[in-house]
């Protein structure tokens, strides 16, 4: 049963998408550990991170293109889930420290320790183990996102309406995160990680173990979102996207469709934030700015929404972008980025992935069919009264 949904969603993109990432999940290690360092197919292991960083961003994307591409729910707050999901990470990797932080405490993270904490809050328990930590991963922002759309949806707030409320939510989390008080470090955030799973962080071997569980990651994740596309309840998420009131008047219930598809989105976006954490070594409030969730969706509309694979391929491209021109031209960034996301919206409706139907509906010769015998309303009315 589970193996028929998985290949339930398997068409070509499908096909093109998983090879590649296939290849990476190879080649990737390959040229990094074992090909020689003076070799010029030699990757060094601040390029594996990056990459890694990058998939952990098209990972958001592939979530967010789940909700905005094929439920028609423009979400300005994913970035929320994304971070609490890189927090509940980033605690196990500081009960990871254990003595060998600063002040030498072995149950108390050193922020702990410096604010005059007396022991760990109840929150924070639990978190020394891996599979806790991993399962919290999924349960948090699944349980957040669950909660709110509860909510939202059954008071039928949508459109442009439910996008506010979605970035008010980021932004409420991102002012209470900075806050010393709540126990997250402040807005320091949670950094000097050494241990994960018993393995030094900063170890080679573990940054490409860390870029494979990446890959596999969004592999999974493609594979769940083309699943539930390719089912019974995608074109029920379609239908809703299209003409929602249709599919109410039809007896589906509605909101139950929308807060499936806007929980499972926050578990993955969730599982992005924990694979994110331990490749850039540090968590704080700034990953939960509004401006973060508005970036994810400009990676979607880069892409192609509606796709899944557009998301992916726009999410890489763009932060390759941003990591080229924060360095070469830091001023203008921001200016660069608007401006990409203006001329999307313009000449690229359907994103990177539809031009090429864009293209081809634009060459000479191609009409689009008209009704045969069709004749003006008024005339059939005139031929109908003699």
């Amino acid at each position: 049963m589970l193996l028929r949904f998985f290949l339930m969603g398997l068409d070509r993109k499908a096909g093109i998408v998983l090879t590649i990432l296939a290849f990476l999940a190879v080649a990737v290690p390959v040229m990094t550990l074992w090909v020689p360092a003076d070799s010029p197919f030699h990757l060094s292991v601040f390029t594996v991170s990056l990459l890694g960083k990058y998939l952990c961003f098209a990972l958001l994307a592939l979530a967010l293109d789940l909700v905005w591409g094929y439920c028609g729910i423009l979400s300005l707050g994913h970035a929320a889930f994304f971070a609490i999901g890189g927090y509940a990470m980033g605690m196990y990797l500081m009960r990871q420290i254990g003595p060998r932080g600063v002040y030498g405490n072995p149950l108390l993270p050193d922020f702990m320790v410096f604010l005059n904490w007396k022991e760990l809050p109840w929150y924070w328990l639990g978190f020394d183990q891996f599979w806790f930590a991993a399962i919290m991963v999924l349960v948090v922002p699944g349980a957040l996102a669950f909660a709110f759309g509860w909510f939202a949806f059954r008071s039928r707030v949508t459109g442009v309406y439910l996008s506010i409320i979605t970035q008010a939510l980021t932004f409420a989390l991102l002012l209470a995160f900075f806050r010393n008080d709540m126990g997250f470090g402040g807005n320091n955030g949670l950094t000097d990680f050494k241990d994960i799973l018993g393995y030094d962080i900063q170890a080679d071997t573990t940054r490409v173990a860390l870029f494979v569980a990446t890959v596999a990651a969004l592999a999974l994740s493609y594979m769940i979102a083309s699943g539930v596309i390719a089912s019974k309840l995608g074109k029920v998420l379609v239908a809703l996207r299209d003409a929602e009131s249709r599919v109410r008047f039809m007896g589906y219930d509605t909101e139950s469709y929308k807060l499936f598809a806007w929980t499972l989105s926050a578990c993955m976006a969730g599982v992005a934030g924990a694979l994110y954490v331990p490749q850039v070594g540090i968590i704080n409030p700034s990953e939960f700015a509004p401006a973060s969730s508005i970036e994810a969706v400009i990676w979607v509309a880069v892409g192609g929404r509606g796709t899944l694979a557009g998301g992916i391929l726009g999410a890489v491209l763009v932060n390759m972008g941003k990591s080229y021109f924060t360095g070469a031209l830091p001023e203008l960034w921001l200016f660069a980025l608007g401006g990409l996301f203006v001329a999307v919206t313009l000449f690229l409706p359907k994103g990177l992935l539809g031009l090429g139907a864009q293209l081809k509906a634009k060459l000479p010769g191609r009409k689009t069919s008209a009704l045969p015998n069709a004749q003006p309303a008024n005339h059939t009315a005139g031929q109908k009264g003699a």
